[in-house]
């Protein structure tokens, strides 16, 4: 298993979907399997941003604050405008913080959680004082983005249209291209990296900055999911986002990770969570249920890695 490290979590996902077929039998279904997917795919897309900052040592706790923040102008601004030019508008905001970002953590050297909880705040107090401004105006998801979140297409959903180009783009990245290679090396040995000539602050500039719009990119897929504009959104999903992370094998430490095994956390998070809603748990207990699976699932996975 230290060889094929996606083996554990295969049989821990399969484990979790047997568990459910015996406690409920019938519910798995195609129909199922399809709103398993669809709810999978927003959590996978903010934890690719975690996977990719984990990478170089950092984190990216400002994902849920630019996903509402897009979520929630891209409803606005489509009262007045058509979808793609909502779309565009609703990404300034991902570009700008991204921008931030990059800039305190890579030139000021900020410490990356200290740096993105602090554009997250700055985030939420703006998208605040913006809803004041448009709140007569009311909201209208574009048509486009409930059908993409919502959709199925022949059964399978129409949100795997944007996943598996954004997927397949994150794994060649981390696998073919010299941007990957900088952010293992970074997170690695930063000191090395330094003195092989690569210029830091320019790595980290374009990874925050790819992290926001990917988040932003989320935003947008999330709001045509949930199809109700909120100043909490996506906030829920920023910490399971991390767990997915770490679950799929991705070291908070830096230098090891992949974004294969964070879609299969995901999916194991979420078939958590429906498995918890099953037993009715109180919300408390589930809380404290979740916690502890999640501890344990990384604890065993990384003693399971770090055996090689």
């Amino acid at each position: 298993m230290s060889d094929y490290p996606l083996v554990p979590l295969l049989a821990l996902l399969l484990l979790l979907v047997l568990v459910l077929q015996i406690m409920q039998p019938g519910i798995v279904n195609q129909r199922w399997i399809a709103n398993t997917v669809k709810f999978a795919i927003p959590l996978a897309l903010l934890a690719g941003c975690q996977t990719m900052t984990m990478l170089t040592g950092g984190i990216d706790l400002s994902v849920g604050t630019v996903a509402t923040m897009a979520a929630f102008i891209v409803a606005t601004q489509g009262v007045d405008h058509a979808a793609p030019v909502a779309m565009l508008i609703a990404l300034v905001p991902a570009v700008l913080i991204g921008f931030a970002n990059g800039i305190g953590v890579g030139v000021f050297r900020v410490h990356p959680l200290i740096m993105t909880l602090g554009t997250s705040l700055i985030g939420v107090g703006f998208l605040q004082v913006y809803q004041r401004t448009v709140i007569a105006a009311g909201a209208k998801v574009p048509d486009f983005l409930i059908w993409l979140g919502t959709g199925l297409t022949g059964g399978i959903p129409n949100a795997l249209l944007l996943f598996i180009p954004v997927a397949a783009l994150l794994i060649f990245i981390q696998r073919r291209t010299g941007f990957g290679r900088l952010l293992y090396a970074t997170g690695d040995n930063e000191r090395a990296t330094r003195l092989a000539g690569v210029k830091y602050w320019q790595v980290i500039l374009a990874l925050y900055m790819f992290s926001s719009v990917l988040a932003g990119i989320m935003g947008l897929l999330y709001m045509g999911l949930i199809r109700a504009p909120s100043l909490s959104l996506a906030e829920p999903l920023v910490l399971p986002s991390v767990a997915a992370a770490v679950i799929g094998g991705t070291s908070i430490f830096g230098g090891r990770g992949s974004y294969t095994g964070t879609i299969v956390g995901a999916l194991i998070l979420t078939v958590l969570t429906t498995l918890l809603t099953i037993l009715q748990m109180p919300e408390g207990a589930r809380r404290i249920l979740f916690g502890a699976i999640v501890l344990l699932v990384t604890a065993a996975y990384l003693r399971i890695v770090d055996d090689r």
